[in-house]
């Protein structure tokens, strides 16, 4: 007997759902295992001011999460007219593999970033399984791994030893690569969302240098291990105009714990604008503040951020970050550009626009 296609996915989604309500439990339990054994020393990691827009940068739960395939291209270059300064480029593409159900969400991300004379660029695939909390569908706990290699590059021929031929100077180029893991977990629902991750989890080892030559070594200068935690809500203001409020901590467990807090207005579900501000707050005391008795400066900056869908399937972002510290006074400050672009067919029977 052949039955009508509606009556079909609405008992695979029902099944879907019991099954997946039944194995939250479980998956629990295995993450708190993961979260458990984690210890790291490391300094701050690439930052992003509009993770806002696409935050399968600082977790890979987030993968599939705009149920529509997702691509998005990042520039941003930080302490304008500092020689040497970052800058930093990300390329990701996400969506679901199986439309109907809704469970698993793919994740492709290039990064490169260049600090002086070391680079690394990185490439990461992320998949993230996604239940399904409620028989509308409008709520979803995602357990996300991502795997990866980071290529680490350091240019001997950009730096200016005091003594020439300084044995601790590589000559010329040197490059090696790192493989890597992150894991998250990432929660939605149409008015709230929470998630917490644990990025770059084996290049945070610090066991022996990646770098050798004449029996020397550098100090490292991969990126270190990081555990991350954002949250936000949504409220309605007006009709056609929406206030959502953000919060990003990022802790590496050696510097001050890094704090973003950013508020966007949303104008007729087009028109994103807003601001943040960065600093750094004291969880519990440093290794740096027993030897020195000094606290480093809270200070950091303050963001002006804007989003445009210029069409329903493209949007571009742009961010000007403002400095705080000390360093304001010898640099221009850092800017992000970032273009959206929904791939396919538009999702015209979402239940709930995508605002996080």
């Amino acid at each position: 007997m052949n039955l009508p296609t509606a009556w079909i996915e609405g008992i695979t989604v029902e099944k879907t759902y019991n099954m997946d309500t039944q194995n939250i439990k479980k998956l629990l339990v295995i993450t708190g295992l993961v979260f458990g054994l984690l210890h790291a020393k490391a300094q701050q990691n690439i930052q992003f001011t509009q993770y806002i827009f696409n935050s399968m940068s600082v977790n890979p739960a987030y993968a599939g999460y705009k149920e529509e395939w997702f691509g998005q291209l990042g520039l941003r270059s930080q302490w304008v007219g500092l020689d040497g300064a970052p800058e930093t480029g990300v390329l990701s593409v996400d969506g679901l593999i199986d439309p109907l159900n809704k469970r698993h969400g793919i994740g492709l991300q290039i990064i490169t970033d260049r600090l002086g004379p070391q680079t690394a660029s990185s490439a990461y695939a992320n998949y993230a399984f996604r239940l399904r909390l409620n028989e509308e569908d409008t709520q979803r706990l995602s357990f996300g791994i991502g795997a990866g290699v980071t290529q680490y590059s350091l240019n001997g021929d950009v730096l200016n030893p005091v003594n020439d031929g300084d044995p601790l100077v590589p000559p010329g180029r040197i490059n090696n690569f790192i493989p890597d893991i992150r894991f998250g977990i990432y929660y939605y629902n149409p008015r709230w969302y929470a998630g917490v991750s644990v990025m770059d989890l084996l290049s945070g080892d610090q066991s022996n240098n990646i770098f050798r030559w004449d029996n020397t070594t550098t100090d490292n200068i991969r990126r270190k291990r990081h555990m991350y935690f954002m949250g936000g809500m949504l409220f309605d203001l007006s009709e056609g105009t929406k206030l959502r409020p953000s919060v990003l901590v990022k802790e590496d467990f050696t510097g001050p714990t890094s704090l973003d807090l950013n508020a966007m207005f949303i104008f007729g579900n087009r028109f994103w604008i807003g601001g943040g501000w960065r600093t750094g707050v004291t969880a519990f005391k440093r290794d740096y503040e027993r030897y020195t008795g000094n606290s480093l400066s809270s200070r950091n900056s303050i963001s002006a951020i804007a989003q445009l869908y210029v069409t329903q399937a493209l949007r571009v972002g742009y961010s000007y970050d403002h400095i705080l510290s000390r360093l304001s006074g010898v640099q221009n400050g850092s800017h992000e550009v970032t273009l959206g672009i929904t791939f396919g067919k538009l999702n015209q029977r979402m239940l709930s626009p995508r605002f996080f």
